[in-house]
């Protein structure tokens, strides 16, 4: 509204504020990240979403605005996620007991079928939800959908023998066209990892591999992987201190000794990088905004995993 001389004059609801230094170090924070902006334009991101991040409303609110920032700043996201605890939830609520070989759950086609249910009827509906609140931007997909991910099964090595854990499969193939579309439509695809085999048998994937398996069919830049710690430890409990950077064939050979739980994330990283993506991280997704901060600042946080020729590879650790 305008007072009886024309001047502006600002509404009750909204009064003119002056910028403090929180608006000055925002400022100064998004003009530092021009850099960044400009060499990830354009470029396809696979982040693998899960873990304690997906049971935290707040954290889940935040994972979804950070993966839209993406997108705005001229990003192609696109999320693959599992849903571990949920699972077990779900199966406990049912009377299932959930047991585990080798690392993975035993899967029995009743287990699938709850599975199923949890990955793409409950967690990829409120993730796409989420993110959906900002604008029409995600779309829910199924490893299933048209085929995108094709299975075969697998066995876990149980004290040196084969253990049948029944649905439990590896990706053999992937439609790289079915999600590519998607992204130059300007769309995020929110991807649950279950595949079918070529008879039509459903399994369930263990959402790591499926991420790093869909960043190579996409010829993805970064394949970014969240979980709940800070990163890759030099030695876990004796030295907790993060490895910022490292090699895909020095990460390769420390694989048998890591921590039971980081072996399938860094497997995936040295899987996805072996194969062409440029940069495969592994950050903490408890912590608000991580993603940005690794993605649009020169400081970083959590394990980085470059090929052995990369401009940075001198600064890579080694044991």
């Amino acid at each position: 509204m305008s007072d009886p001389t024309g001047a502006a004059v600002a509404s009750s609801h909204h009064p003119v504020q002056r910028a403090d230094g929180d608006d000055w170090r925002t400022a100064t924070t998004l003009a530092g990240a021009t850099h960044w902006l400009l060499e990830h334009r354009d470029a396809r991101v696979v982040v693998k979403y899960g873990g304690n991040a997906m049971t935290d409303p707040e954290l889940q609110a935040s994972f979804a605005s950070d993966v839209l920032f993406l997108r705005l700043a001229g990003m192609k996201p696109v999320v693959v996620h599992g849903g571990g605890p949920q699972i077990t939830a779900m199966l406990g609520a049912l009377g299932i007991e959930s047991e585990f070989a080798g690392g993975y759950r035993v899967t029995t086609p009743e287990a699938m079928d709850v599975v199923r249910m949890v990955l793409t009827g409950q967690v990829q509906r409120e993730l796409v939800s989420l993110i959906n609140r900002h604008g029409p931007f995600a779309v829910g997909m199924s490893g299933e959908d048209a085929h995108l991910f094709t299975a075969q099964k697998r066995y876990a090595q149980v004290d040196g023998e084969s253990v049948d854990i029944g649905r439990v499969g590896d990706i053999v193939a992937v439609r790289p066209d079915l999600v590519t579309s998607l992204l130059d439509d300007g769309l995020i695809p929110v991807v649950s990892s279950i595949a079918r085999d070529d008879v039509g048998d459903t399994y369930n994937i263990n959402a790591d591999a499926a991420a790093a398996a869909l960043a190579l069919a996409i010829d993805a830049k970064k394949l970014v992987m969240l979980t709940d710690v800070p990163g890759m430890y030099r030695s876990w409990p004796d030295d907790p201190t993060v490895v910022p950077v490292i090699t895909v064939d020095v990460l390769r050979q420390l694989l048998p000794g890591l921590a039971s739980g980081m072996i399938p994330k860094m497997r995936a990283c040295v899987d996805a990088v072996a194969g062409g993506v440029k940069r495969a991280h592994v950050i903490d997704g408890t912590q608000p905004h991580s993603m940005l901060v690794e993605v649009f600042t020169d400081a970083g946080v959590g394990t980085m995993v470059i090929p052995a020729d990369d401009p940075v590879a001198g600064q890579g650790w080694h044991p």
